[in-house]
């Protein structure tokens, strides 16, 4: 730790308390992540692990994690310094965001999840206060491997409450069989608390949480997702709602973005979209087509730095 200062603290979360640092060597303004250890076990060796496979997570849309300390009380994960979190971000722009902006929000969210689900890495505790923002609006995931490294959290060190209100339904009923769909549904409950302001479902245990998605897409039955009835959390005495029109709860969204959400929140995971297909929805064709343009400007600017003979050499090619 000589080569970080500590400054104040930034807040508490589940795992760990989090504070402003300092490189001393650069200058450099980091976030320190202090992971309280457990006195008699250490670190787990999986943490770890885990931790040192996030050290190779490099991309625009993932936080950065430079250095990792382990002493026999903490373990200190170093990481970029942003500015805020999607929740804080949110609040101070009085909860629901313009939708030019939930649309980049969005498209930031799924390239990181779809290169860490390239990496064959899932993130499982996908929320706002996990999505970092800074000056530039960048956004990054954060905490990732995290909640593999120590299991998704049950209790908490501060007095936070562990949010259910992104679990897929399959986790909350029980199925262990975790997959990147996971992620997707997450990333659809934060789609719509992007435009409307407010979680989609603000569930206070494991049950209220499910009859809150069941009250908008309907109580699942064998015939809508076969099997769910052999999920260990699973009651036949759940109360049986039709679905309701989501256009209702999210009267803001037009068909297109409709259609993305729905495909996020489909109840069997292997039925959910995933990030790279996500990514190509026409949801996105705006972004896509400024991408590919300023992709086509840096390749001409390139051609045109390589000298003007090289140019010549492309008669005919697409930028004539």
């Amino acid at each position: 730790m000589d080569r970080y200062v500590r400054l104040e603290k930034l807040g508490e979360g589940t795992y760990a308390t989090v504070y402003k640092g300092k490189n001393r060597l650069t200058s450099d303004v980091v976030a320190l992540k202090e992971i309280h250890l457990d006195a008699e076990e250490g670190a787990p060796s999986t943490a770890i692990r885990e931790i040192s496979l996030m050290k190779e997570l490099k991309h625009p849309n993932i936080m950065r994690l430079f250095d990792v300390i382990h002493t026999e009380r903490t373990l200190t994960l170093v990481f970029e310094y942003m500015d805020q979190d999607l929740k804080r971000f949110m609040d101070a722009h009085g909860g629901a965001l313009d939708p030019v902006l939930c649309r980049n929000f969005m498209f930031q969210l799924l390239r990181g999840i779809a290169f860490c689900h390239e990496n064959r890495v899932l993130h499982r505790d996908l929320k706002p206060q996990n999505l970092l923002i800074n000056a530039r609006m960048e956004l990054k995931l954060g905490d990732f491997g995290l909640a593999r490294a120590f299991g998704i959290p049950v209790n908490t060190f501060s007095n936070e409450v562990v949010t259910l209100w992104y679990r897929a339904p399959d986790v909350l009923l029980g199925s262990r069989n975790y997959s990147t769909s996971i992620d997707i549904w997450s990333t659809g409950c934060i789609m719509a608390e992007m435009y409307t302001g407010k979680p989609l479902f603000p569930g206070k245990t494991n049950e209220d949480q499910l009859i809150k998605i069941f009250k908008l897409l309907g109580t699942p039955t064998e015939e809508s997702w076969p099997r769910v009835s052999e999920f260990s959390e699973y009651k036949p005495t759940f109360p049986l709602y039709p679905p309701s029109d989501l256009r209702v709860r999210l009267p803001m969204l037009d068909q297109i973005s409709l259609d993305l959400i729905t495909r996020m929140l489909q109840y069997q995971p292997h039925l959910r979209i995933n990030a790279k297909d996500a990514l190509v929805h026409v949801y996105f064709r705006e972004i896509i087509q400024q991408v590919a343009a300023a992709e086509q400007a840096a390749a001409v600017a390139a051609l045109a730095a390589g000298g003007g003979a090289a140019a010549h050499h492309h008669p005919g090619g697409p930028y004539h």
